[in-house]
């Protein structure tokens, strides 16, 4: 008989999972707005900021030169600066007050100024100084100027000091002007493109931030719907805490296993970004970053009381997270109130991790601490969320049995 009772329990209990998790992804397809944001998000967006990237590098940013000097020295060097792949001379200014038009006008991004005094300076064996004024709105811009300029000043301090040492043959000019050789090389990501330093991390916070929002959405919408503002309705198949928690993460989990081998591996092989991950290295760290996603943000979704709050959520919460996990700033500029504050988002290892292993080609073993934080926030996202919905089952029984004292208090008038 005990047996006999467990086994009926058992399948009693499957059965209601399954009919609740039939129940989350009918639900799913038939409110638009989860559809979009389940669906429509994140097979359109990581394309939409791809599109944007996709070019890697800024190239000729138009930049006005001031030439106060006017000499073949300093035609020279603003040749040397045009000659480079990032910056495209688009303007001679007579003085600053006309460069400082076209940078309001946007059509230059920078400003070239050479002093009156450069090449007398110069022969006279004094350092000189070239100043550059760049619109700071775009930091590209910024770079891709300092660095023109940059290489430009190198070139000619080269030719000025292989004239001033008198040397007579070409290899002693080489090993003068450069006693020791080095080649700069950036590891990982060696054509500096911003969408392989970008998107990776991108990718991966479009993952939480949708399953916030598709969450929070629904649970908004069970609220709105409900009579009592409940999360959990009052039927006989939604009785059980860990039945029901089980049953709605399973309906998002199939979801998203699609949705992230879409975004994590079409879409950078779409666009040819940098791909080195071994698919199950890939695989194992990316199943407890859903699940931590997913447990996260049924427990918040349990403080959504309208449809529209979980999109101040998401705008609110979007580019600090992707600044707090020491991508997009450095982790180690990041103050450490910040640094644990970011620890409560999966998305914060996530990012971490998947960069690692996708663009560095990291083993599981060396993303290990990310790779634990998350089964970790796996595990505490999962019993919050079980103590959270069994107080909302609760709530649903409250009212459900207010209900029914009123309908027999009206029997008995």
């Amino acid at each position: 008989m005990k047996v006999h009772s467990f086994r009926n329990i058992i399948r009693q209990g499957i059965a209601g999972l399954l009919h609740i998790c039939a129940g989350e992804l009918k639900a799913v397809f038939k409110d638009q707005g989860v559809l979009i944001f389940f669906l429509l998000v994140p097979l359109a967006y990581p394309l939409v900021y791809a599109f944007i990237y996709t070019n890697e590098v800024v190239r000729d940013v138009p930049t006005a030169v001031v030439d106060a000097n006017n000499s073949t020295l300093s035609r020279k060097f603003v040749r040397l600066i045009d000659a480079s792949a990032d910056v495209q001379i688009q303007s001679h200014c007579a003085d600053m007050e006309e460069a400082k038009t076209l940078l309001k006008e946007n059509k230059a991004y920078g400003i070239i100024y050479i002093p009156e005094s450069f090449s007398s300076d110069i022969a006279t064996g004094k350092q000189t100084t070239v100043s550059i004024y760049c619109d700071m709105s775009g930091m590209l811009y910024y770079k891709a100027i300092l660095l023109a300029s940059t290489n430009a000043s190198l070139d000619m301090n080269k030719l000025i000091q292989i004239q001033r040492l008198g040397n007579t043959t070409d290899r002693q000019d080489e090993i003068s002007t450069a006693p020791i050789e080095y080649e700069d090389i950036s590891l990982f990501n060696p054509q500096d493109g911003f969408a392989s330093f970008l998107i990776p991390a991108v990718l991966m916070l479009i993952i939480q931030q949708t399953l916030l929002l598709g969450i929070g959405l629904s649970a908004g919408t069970a609220r709105e719907n409900n009579r009592f503002h409940d999360l959990i309705p009052a039927s006989r198949h939604y009785q059980g805490t860990l039945r029901i928690v089980f049953g709605k993460s399973f309906a998002y989990f199939l979801i998203y296993a699609i949705l992230s081998a879409y975004v994590l591996c079409a879409v950078p092989k779409m666009f040819r970004l940098i791909q080195i991950a071994q698919a199950d290295t890939l695989f194992a760290f990316v199943l407890p970053y859903i699940l931590a996603c997913i447990f996260f943000a049924m427990t918040c979704s349990v403080f959504i009381r309208h449809r529209e709050t979980c999109m101040l959520v998401y705008v609110f919460t979007s580019i600090p997270l992707l600044f707090i996990s020491g991508i997009s700033w450095p982790g180690a500029s990041i103050p450490t109130f910040w640094k644990v504050f970011s620890w409560i988002f999966p998305s914060t290892f996530g990012i971490n991790g998947f960069v690692r292993i996708n663009s560095m080609g990291a083993t599981l073993h060396e993303v290990q601490t990310e790779f634990q934080a998350l089964w970790l926030q796996t595990g505490v996202y999962f019993l919050l969320t079980c103590l959270v919905y069994r107080q909302q089952i609760l709530s649903s029984h409250r009212h459900a049995l207010e209900r029914l004292k009123q309908i027999k208090r009206r029997h008995r008038r």
